[in-house]
């Protein structure tokens, strides 16, 4: 039997009653709590590497860890989701997830914290077997809101992780941050295993059969292919604006310190709000022009960006107010493409929906890696307006690619 065949009809998790209010913020704030281990490393690599004494080549490849490791998860663990009773998949991967973060709380030396957080994060994955839940719990005309929803839930740990790793590790240290995140793993893991519904998938499969199935899903799916395509290059932008900012905003004439930065990512959490919106707007048929909305957003974020960095020294009132501004309208293009390119995926094949999701959010993690990379580079040949041009270009191309795809 073909793992994507059309006949393979996915056995629903519940009736469609069941999707409560509760249970669609439930979603939400778990998937937020779980992305948190995901970036809160990168934050804390200035504490990590001193001490265990290691240069800032090495510091820097802990504060990779999790994201390589989610990044695995992505592809090898997600697709299990059509394979797997989803529920006891979720609770077994937060509880691994549980038992990683008190490793890396506790591990002696980089040797024994590095495979912990690489393992961390491919346990994190569990977020995308969460989301595919939601949708298909939800009837094909809520299926945008739903996903909205709990998207917005995505993109607020997302944001607020950074900030919130500072201040734990503030307090208690970064081994204090892993005891935290540790101890919320295993309490996520208790209240879902008494409310997540469960959800069997079709059988007649195996795992490498799966696994083996990804790149057929990815040649014969043209909107996986345009809907990933335009989520990469947004993600790249994203990635690349916050990578960066932190140094302009050390900069004159803002000058701002730790704390303040973290503040200034509070900011850029309101973009999130966008999320139920462009489900919605999904929902009743507007992908196409909510998706150049979202594209233009992203153009229009470095433009602003471009002209707050570009103040003369004296009063940094008004360029960090239009800086912060830059940042949630950037926020709002970026949830806005990846919400509809989500639910266009979801609504594709049920019975893969779990390596749809894998492959979906993987290409555009990696776009997501892109951005980073190119932060560095960028900064150090042109400074902030180069980061500016670059990310306005990365909005432009989604903006043609956009344009072109006939599949929306």
């Amino acid at each position: 039997m073909s793992v994507t065949s059309d006949s393979a009809a996915q056995a629903p998790a519940q009736p469609e009653a069941s999707l409560t209010r509760p249970l669609i913020l439930l979603f939400g704030t778990s998937v937020g709590i779980i992305v948190t281990n995901l970036f809160a490393p990168q934050t804390l690599a200035g504490l990590i590497g001193p001490s265990l004494g290691l240069s800032a080549a090495a510091a820097g490849l802990m504060a990779m860890a999790t994201l390589l490791g989610y990044a695995a998860g992505l592809f090898l663990l997600v697709p299990l989701a059509d394979l797997a009773e989803n529920r006891r998949l979720i609770l077994r991967m937060l509880a691994s997830a549980a038992v990683c973060a008190g490793l890396a709380a506790v591990a002696p030396t980089a040797a024994t914290l590095l495979p912990a957080l690489m393992l961390l994060g491919a346990a994190c994955s569990a977020i995308q077997i969460l989301v595919p839940i939601a949708a298909a719990m939800a009837p094909p005309e809520r299926r945008g809101r739903v996903i909205g929803d709990v998207m917005g839930g995505l993109m607020v740990g997302i944001l607020l992780s950074r900030p919130l790793a500072s201040a734990i590790a503030g307090i208690a240290g970064w081994r204090g941050f892993s005891l935290a995140s540790a101890a919320a793993m295993a309490l996520l893991t208790l209240v879902l295993a008494a409310r997540l519904p469960r959800r069997q998938p079709a059988a007649g499969t195996t795992y490498p059969a799966l696994i083996a199935s990804l790149w057929r899903l990815l040649r014969e799916e043209p909107v996986l292919r345009a809907r990933a395509l335009t989520a990469s290059l947004v993600m790249a932008g994203f990635s690349l604006f916050w990578t960066a900012v932190a140094l302009r905003l050390a900069m004159p004439p803002f000058g701002l310190g730790q704390g303040g930065i973290a503040l200034f990512a509070l900011v850029g959490a309101g973009g999130a709000a966008v999320t139920p919106l462009a489900g919605r707007a999904g929902d009743r048929g507007w992908t196409r022009p909510a998706t150049l909305v979202s594209h233009l957003a992203v153009i229009g974020a470095f433009a602003l960006a471009a002209w707050a960095g570009a103040a003369p020294p004296g009063g940094m009132l008004l360029p960090l107010v239009v800086l912060g501004l830059a940042a949630v309208v950037l926020d709002i293009g970026v949830t806005g493409d990846q919400t509809l390119g989500r639910r266009a995926v979801n609504l594709l094949r049920p019975e893969a929906r779990g390596r749809l999701n894998g492959l979906f959010v993987g290409l555009f993690f990696l776009g997501g890696a892109v951005g980073s990379a190119a932060a560095g580079a960028a900064w150090a040949a042109g400074g902030w307006p180069l980061i500016c041009l670059i990310g306005a270009g990365f909005g432009t191309v989604a903006l043609v690619a956009g344009r072109r795809d006939r599949s929306r």
